[in-house]
Protein backbone atom coordinates (compact mmCIF):
# COMPACT_ATOMS: atom_id res chain seq x y z
CA UNK A 1 0.00 0.00 0.00
CA UNK A 2 1.03 3.61 -0.49
CA UNK A 3 2.44 5.47 2.46
CA UNK A 4 -0.48 6.93 4.44
CA UNK A 5 -1.00 10.68 4.23
CA UNK A 6 -2.94 12.65 6.81
CA UNK A 7 -4.07 16.23 6.29
CA UNK A 8 -5.39 18.09 9.32
CA UNK A 9 -7.47 21.21 8.66
CA UNK A 10 -8.16 23.34 11.70
CA UNK A 11 -7.93 26.49 13.75
CA UNK A 12 -8.11 27.47 17.39
CA UNK A 13 -10.84 29.97 16.56
CA UNK A 14 -14.30 29.40 15.12
CA UNK A 15 -15.84 31.13 12.14
CA UNK A 16 -12.72 31.18 9.96
CA UNK A 17 -14.05 28.84 7.27
CA UNK A 18 -12.00 25.73 7.97
CA UNK A 19 -14.71 23.34 6.77
CA UNK A 20 -14.96 25.32 3.52
CA UNK A 21 -11.24 24.71 2.99
CA UNK A 22 -11.67 21.00 3.78
CA UNK A 23 -14.42 20.82 1.13
CA UNK A 24 -12.16 22.39 -1.51
CA UNK A 25 -9.41 19.87 -0.64
CA UNK A 26 -11.82 16.93 -1.03
CA UNK A 27 -13.06 18.30 -4.36
CA UNK A 28 -9.48 18.80 -5.52
CA UNK A 29 -8.54 15.21 -4.70
CA UNK A 30 -11.72 13.94 -6.35
CA UNK A 31 -10.87 15.78 -9.58
CA UNK A 32 -7.38 14.31 -9.45
CA UNK A 33 -8.58 10.74 -8.81
CA UNK A 34 -6.95 10.58 -5.39
CA UNK A 35 -9.01 8.21 -3.24
CA UNK A 36 -9.69 9.98 0.05
CA UNK A 37 -11.55 9.42 3.28
CA UNK A 38 -12.54 12.19 5.66
CA UNK A 39 -13.33 12.60 9.34
CA UNK A 40 -15.66 15.31 10.61
CA UNK A 41 -14.93 16.10 14.26
CA UNK A 42 -17.98 18.33 14.73
CA UNK A 43 -19.60 15.52 16.70
CA UNK A 44 -22.41 14.63 16.98
CA UNK A 45 -24.05 16.67 14.19
CA UNK A 46 -21.24 17.14 11.73
CA UNK A 47 -20.71 19.78 9.06
CA UNK A 48 -18.35 18.30 6.48
CA UNK A 49 -20.45 15.13 6.28
CA UNK A 50 -23.43 17.12 4.99
CA UNK A 51 -21.48 17.92 1.80
CA UNK A 52 -19.43 14.74 1.42
CA UNK A 53 -21.52 12.01 3.09
CA UNK A 54 -20.14 9.06 1.12
CA UNK A 55 -16.54 9.44 2.30
CA UNK A 56 -16.97 11.21 5.66
CA UNK A 57 -17.40 9.77 9.15
CA UNK A 58 -18.29 11.86 12.19
CA UNK A 59 -15.96 11.29 15.13
CA UNK A 60 -15.16 12.80 18.51
CA UNK A 61 -11.42 13.29 18.35
CA UNK A 62 -11.19 13.89 22.10
CA UNK A 63 -12.08 10.23 22.80
CA UNK A 64 -9.56 7.41 22.62
CA UNK A 65 -11.99 5.08 20.81
CA UNK A 66 -12.51 7.55 17.97
CA UNK A 67 -8.79 8.30 17.77
CA UNK A 68 -8.37 4.56 17.21
CA UNK A 69 -10.96 4.67 14.39
CA UNK A 70 -8.80 7.20 12.58
CA UNK A 71 -5.22 6.22 13.29
CA UNK A 72 -5.35 2.45 13.85
CA UNK A 73 -6.73 2.10 10.31
CA UNK A 74 -4.17 4.20 8.43
CA UNK A 75 -2.37 1.14 7.05
CA UNK A 76 -5.40 -1.12 6.64
CA UNK A 77 -7.91 0.86 4.55
CA UNK A 78 -7.86 1.40 0.79
CA UNK A 79 -7.77 5.23 0.63
CA UNK A 80 -4.26 6.12 1.71
CA UNK A 81 -5.21 9.80 2.10
CA UNK A 82 -7.10 10.95 5.19
CA UNK A 83 -8.47 14.46 5.67
CA UNK A 84 -9.44 15.46 9.22
CA UNK A 85 -11.62 18.54 9.68
CA UNK A 86 -10.84 19.54 13.27
CA UNK A 87 -13.56 21.13 15.36
CA UNK A 88 -13.14 24.84 16.10
CA UNK A 89 -10.91 25.44 19.11
CA UNK A 90 -9.40 21.96 19.09
CA UNK A 91 -6.40 22.32 16.79
CA UNK A 92 -3.79 22.63 19.54
CA UNK A 93 -5.35 19.88 21.73
CA UNK A 94 -5.63 17.63 18.65
CA UNK A 95 -1.96 18.13 17.82
CA UNK A 96 -1.06 17.43 21.44
CA UNK A 97 -2.97 14.15 21.22
CA UNK A 98 -1.09 13.25 18.03
CA UNK A 99 2.16 13.88 19.89
CA UNK A 100 1.08 11.74 22.84
CA UNK A 101 0.14 8.70 20.71
CA UNK A 102 3.42 8.84 18.79
CA UNK A 103 1.90 9.98 15.51
CA UNK A 104 4.16 13.03 15.22
CA UNK A 105 7.23 10.84 15.76
CA UNK A 106 6.03 8.49 13.01
CA UNK A 107 5.63 11.47 10.68
CA UNK A 108 9.07 12.78 11.57
CA UNK A 109 10.63 9.38 10.81
CA UNK A 110 8.93 9.29 7.40
CA UNK A 111 6.43 6.50 8.09
CA UNK A 112 3.48 8.85 7.49
CA UNK A 113 3.07 11.98 5.39
CA UNK A 114 1.58 14.68 7.60
CA UNK A 115 0.31 18.10 6.57
CA UNK A 116 -1.49 20.79 8.57
CA UNK A 117 -3.70 23.45 7.02
CA UNK A 118 -3.89 26.08 9.74
CA UNK A 119 -6.76 28.44 8.89
CA UNK A 120 -6.02 31.97 10.04
CA UNK A 121 -8.76 34.46 10.84
CA UNK A 122 -8.49 38.22 10.31
CA UNK A 123 -7.66 39.06 13.92
CA UNK A 124 -4.33 39.39 15.70
CA UNK A 125 -5.32 36.40 17.85
CA UNK A 126 -4.68 34.13 14.88
CA UNK A 127 -1.00 35.04 15.00
CA UNK A 128 -0.80 33.79 18.57
CA UNK A 129 -2.15 30.46 17.31
CA UNK A 130 0.88 30.17 15.02
CA UNK A 131 3.19 30.36 18.02
CA UNK A 132 1.15 27.70 19.84
CA UNK A 133 1.13 25.21 16.97
CA UNK A 134 4.72 25.76 15.85
CA UNK A 135 6.05 23.32 18.44
CA UNK A 136 4.14 20.46 16.86
CA UNK A 137 5.28 21.05 13.28
CA UNK A 138 8.60 19.20 13.24
CA UNK A 139 8.14 16.54 10.56
CA UNK A 140 4.95 18.12 9.19
CA UNK A 141 4.23 20.19 6.12
CA UNK A 142 2.75 23.35 7.61
CA UNK A 143 0.47 25.59 5.58
CA UNK A 144 -0.77 28.92 6.91
CA UNK A 145 -4.05 29.64 5.15
CA UNK A 146 -5.35 33.18 4.85
CA UNK A 147 -9.02 32.61 4.26
CA UNK A 148 -11.02 35.50 2.80
CA UNK A 149 -14.10 33.40 2.05
CA UNK A 150 -16.15 35.00 4.84
CA UNK A 151 -14.43 38.35 5.08
CA UNK A 152 -13.59 41.00 2.50
CA UNK A 153 -11.43 43.11 4.83
CA UNK A 154 -7.67 42.84 5.02
CA UNK A 155 -6.11 41.38 8.10
CA UNK A 156 -5.84 43.67 11.10
CA UNK A 157 -2.17 42.99 11.67
CA UNK A 158 0.48 44.63 9.52
CA UNK A 159 2.89 42.69 7.35
CA UNK A 160 5.89 43.22 9.61
CA UNK A 161 4.03 41.74 12.57
CA UNK A 162 2.86 38.79 10.48
CA UNK A 163 6.37 38.16 9.16
CA UNK A 164 7.74 38.07 12.71
CA UNK A 165 5.48 35.08 13.41
CA UNK A 166 5.64 33.46 10.01
CA UNK A 167 9.42 33.27 9.88
CA UNK A 168 9.60 31.52 13.25
CA UNK A 169 8.40 28.34 11.56
CA UNK A 170 10.90 26.59 9.34
CA UNK A 171 9.39 25.52 6.03
CA UNK A 172 5.97 27.09 6.55
CA UNK A 173 4.08 27.90 3.35
CA UNK A 174 1.40 30.54 2.93
CA UNK A 175 -1.86 29.91 1.05
CA UNK A 176 -4.60 32.37 0.18
CA UNK A 177 -8.24 31.39 -0.25
CA UNK A 178 -10.00 34.21 -2.14
CA UNK A 179 -13.44 35.68 -1.50
CA UNK A 180 -16.41 33.88 -3.06
CA UNK A 181 -19.50 35.81 -4.13
CA UNK A 182 -21.79 35.74 -1.09
CA UNK A 183 -24.93 34.70 -2.97
CA UNK A 184 -23.04 31.89 -4.70
CA UNK A 185 -21.64 30.67 -1.38
CA UNK A 186 -25.10 30.73 0.23
CA UNK A 187 -26.63 28.80 -2.67
CA UNK A 188 -24.05 26.02 -2.35
CA UNK A 189 -24.78 25.89 1.38
CA UNK A 190 -28.51 25.55 0.75
CA UNK A 191 -27.93 22.89 -1.91
CA UNK A 192 -25.78 20.79 0.45
CA UNK A 193 -23.60 19.48 -2.37
CA UNK A 194 -19.84 19.62 -3.00
CA UNK A 195 -18.62 22.64 -4.95
CA UNK A 196 -17.82 20.34 -7.90
CA UNK A 197 -21.39 19.04 -8.08
CA UNK A 198 -22.75 22.58 -7.89
CA UNK A 199 -20.55 23.61 -10.81
CA UNK A 200 -21.69 20.52 -12.75
CA UNK A 201 -25.36 21.33 -11.99
CA UNK A 202 -25.90 18.05 -10.14
CA UNK A 203 -27.84 17.27 -6.99
CA UNK A 204 -26.67 15.16 -4.01
CA UNK A 205 -27.30 11.89 -5.88
CA UNK A 206 -25.93 13.12 -9.22
CA UNK A 207 -29.42 13.92 -10.48
CA UNK A 208 -29.84 16.92 -12.78
CA UNK A 209 -30.28 20.17 -10.86
CA UNK A 210 -31.33 23.68 -11.82
CA UNK A 211 -28.77 25.93 -10.17
CA UNK A 212 -28.22 29.47 -11.41
CA UNK A 213 -25.87 29.68 -14.40
CA UNK A 214 -24.44 32.91 -12.97
CA UNK A 215 -23.80 31.50 -9.50
CA UNK A 216 -22.29 28.34 -10.95
CA UNK A 217 -19.92 30.55 -12.93
CA UNK A 218 -18.83 32.40 -9.81
CA UNK A 219 -18.16 29.11 -7.99
CA UNK A 220 -16.26 27.67 -10.98
CA UNK A 221 -14.01 30.73 -11.21
CA UNK A 222 -13.40 30.82 -7.44
CA UNK A 223 -12.69 27.09 -7.23
CA UNK A 224 -10.19 27.35 -10.09
CA UNK A 225 -8.34 30.06 -8.13
CA UNK A 226 -8.31 27.91 -5.00
CA UNK A 227 -7.05 24.92 -6.94
CA UNK A 228 -4.28 27.00 -8.48
CA UNK A 229 -3.02 27.53 -4.92
CA UNK A 230 -3.11 23.77 -4.35
CA UNK A 231 -1.27 23.25 -7.64
CA UNK A 232 1.35 25.76 -6.53
CA UNK A 233 2.15 23.79 -3.38
CA UNK A 234 1.96 20.52 -5.38
CA UNK A 235 -0.65 19.06 -3.06
CA UNK A 236 -1.14 15.91 -5.11
CA UNK A 237 2.62 15.33 -5.11
CA UNK A 238 2.58 15.54 -1.33
CA UNK A 239 0.15 12.63 -1.03
CA UNK A 240 0.65 10.78 -4.34
CA UNK A 241 2.44 11.08 -7.66
CA UNK A 242 -0.54 12.42 -9.61
CA UNK A 243 -0.99 14.95 -12.43
CA UNK A 244 -2.14 18.50 -11.81
CA UNK A 245 -5.79 19.33 -11.23
CA UNK A 246 -8.24 19.88 -14.04
CA UNK A 247 -10.17 23.09 -14.33
CA UNK A 248 -13.43 22.81 -12.32
CA UNK A 249 -16.20 21.62 -14.60
CA UNK A 250 -13.78 20.09 -17.15
CA UNK A 251 -14.65 16.53 -18.09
Amino acid sequence: MAKPAVIVVGADKGGVGKTTVSRTVLDYFSANNVATRAFDTEAPRGTLKRFHPDITEIVDMTTTSDQMKIFDTLNTVAPSVTVIDVRAGLLSPALASLRDIGFLDAAKSGQITFAVFHILGPSIASLDEIAETAGFMDGAKYFLVKNFINNTSFFEWDQATYNSYFHKIKGATELTIPKLNEMAYEQVEVSSVPFLKFVANKGPNDEAANYSFVLRGYVRHWLANVWSEFDRIKLTDIVHDKPSARTPGEQ
